[in-house]
């Protein structure tokens, strides 16, 4: 019997990938869910898995190729192979006495193909219950719980804290009894070696791109696992060094010496995932877009006299209290819809323009900014935006967001006036073409019908991608929140 093996969903937008490396050749035992080959597309690096076991028959398309989403790659041949295979998938001895069972890493979500272990709760030599947390893995977007699989004795941990492993890659072992314990020093790190096997190479696209571009390896930023450089990472490379006539691009100069006495009062600690992809993604934001940030300022009073007078039975009726965040969701909602190009984004040459409004909420963390997405705002009722912002808010404090809940959003509003901002330029959020920032709420004297009033005054600050946002509709979308917060009565009436 004969098993193909297609291009799996890509993702979102995305039609094709190019074959990167194949891990397997013609004749090769395969076991089911090992990894076959890899692919490129623009954005992620995919991972096949074998969908059986058996033997690595016809190799359709090569290194190279470009191939479409369900197109046929290879076959597999099952049967004879699937005996020989069975090893392959578990390089490491089971541990003697009592059934044992692997501890596996759990999905991490759509485009995440690796995770770093970032805690172990528990130590070989342990008892564990079913469905005890045993460790934590990071991914550049979420913390992902490892529950055990099984009752029984932690026998062998396979990936240590600090090593990254990759989807469905083998975490450690639950024995059944304690016999089966095997020492600590005899679990290799095998995800993390099978890992930096494949990805010391460059993927060949990048090799043949470099090769026709006439540039070495050195002058490439990989950003592959492990610093491997992708097709994608050479066309930024050719792009800067074209955009740049004048050879000035030297590496980033080391860190300056630092005194002997100041250095043992220095203390080190490596970037976790979340906080390296922050960083990049923040940086491409300001590389990509053309970001220009306008301002205004809003006068609360009504908004807060509003709250005041019926919050509490708003809170009463409904289980929730009435923030400030409703009335924003709600006024920047209807602003979008005069003003659709700030909830829009770029895709090529053409623009994509949203009819619904996915509103991203910005969340500070410890273990830094995370923007969860309340889907059809618009479509929602004050209650309801009040009752998603604090479910999100909470499972974001708690690390307990999933990959979907941090997807799709069309606009985003970051409120730093909670930490005591007066005034900030948010960075956008890619690809979104708008962000909202926040303020603090400060009472400050003006000018009222001639008179010189102390109001609750609050700046906003509008960023925007001024490759698709003009200031004019960047200012009139400030203009209508504005006029909706100053006399929330328009909100009801459409106005």
């Amino acid at each position: 019997m004969t098993t193909e093996v297609r291009v799996p969903t890509l993702g979102e937008s995305v039609t094709e990938a190019t074959v990167a490396t194949w891990f397997k050749k013609p004749g090769d035992a395969v076991a089911v869910d090992e990894m076959l080959c890899e692919l490129e597309t623009d954005k992620v690096t995919v991972e096949v898995p074998s969908p059986a076991s058996g033997v690595m028959g016809e190799l359709v398309a090569a290194e190279g190729d470009t191939v479409g989403v369900d197109a046929l790659l290879a076959t597999i041949s099952e049967g004879a192979g699937a005996a020989t295979s069975a090893p392959a998938a578990t390089p490491e001895a089971a541990p003697a006495g009592g059934d044992s069972t692997d501890i596996m890493v759990p999905t991490l979500g759509e485009s995440v193909s690796e995770a770093t272990v970032s805690t172990w709760f528990k130590k070989v030599g342990d008892t564990v219950a079913q469905d005890e947390m045993l460790c934590e893995l990071e991914t550049d977007k979420v913390s992902v719980e490892v529950p055990s699989p099984a009752a029984g004795v932690l026998a062998e941990i396979s990936a240590n804290e600090g090593d990254t492993v990759s989807a469905n890659g083998k975490l450690g072992v639950i024995s059944g009894s304690a016999s089966g314990v095997a020492p600590a020093a005899a679990a290799p790190a095998a995800p993390t070696a099978a890992a930096a096997g494949k990805d010391v190479a460059n993927a060949p696209s990048a090799e043949k791109a470099m090769a026709e571009a006439g540039i070495s390896a050195a002058a490439v930023q990989g950003t592959g696992r492990d610093g491997r450089i992708m097709k994608d990472d050479v066309s930024r490379a050719v792009a800067a060094a074209a955009a740049a006539p004048a050879p000035a691009a030297t590496p980033a100069a080391p860190r300056a010496p630092v005194a002997a006495e100041d250095a043992a009062r220095e203390e080190r600690v490596k970037m976790t995932r979340l906080r390296q992809t922050i960083a990049k993604r923040l940086k491409d934001a300001q590389n990509t877009a053309a970001i220009l940030t306008t301002y205004n300022e809003v006068d609360m009073t009504e908004v807060m006299a509003l709250r005041n007078q019926y919050k509490g039975e708003f809170e009463k009726k409904h289980g929730v209290r009435m923030g400030f965040m409703s009335f924003f969701t709600k006024a920047c909602c209807h602003a979008l819809k005069e003003v659709p190009e700030v909830n829009a984004e770029i895709d090529g040459t053409d623009i994509v323009y949203k009819n619904f409004v996915h509103m991203g909420i910005a969340a500070g963390t410890p273990q830094g900014l995370v923007v969860p997405v309340i889907r059809d705002a618009d479509r929602m009722s004050f209650a309801e935006i009040e009752k998603a912002i604090g479910e999100k808010g909470r499972r974001a404090r708690d690390g307990k967001l999933s990959m979907a809940e941090m997807q799709g959003g069309t606009f985003t509003i970051s409120n730093g006036g909670v930490y005591g901002s007066l005034m900030s330029s948010p960075i956008l959020n890619p690809p979104q073409s708008g962000i909202l920032g926040m303020h603090k709420i400060q009472d400050r004297p003006m000018v009222i019908n001639g008179e010189i009033k102390i109001r609750p005054m609050m700046y906003l600050a509008l960023s925007y991608d001024h490759r698709i946002v003009d200031g004019k509709g960047a200012v009139t979308f400030l203009v209508r929140v504005k006029e909706a917060l100053e006399d929330p009565r328009r909100l009801l009436m459409d106005l």
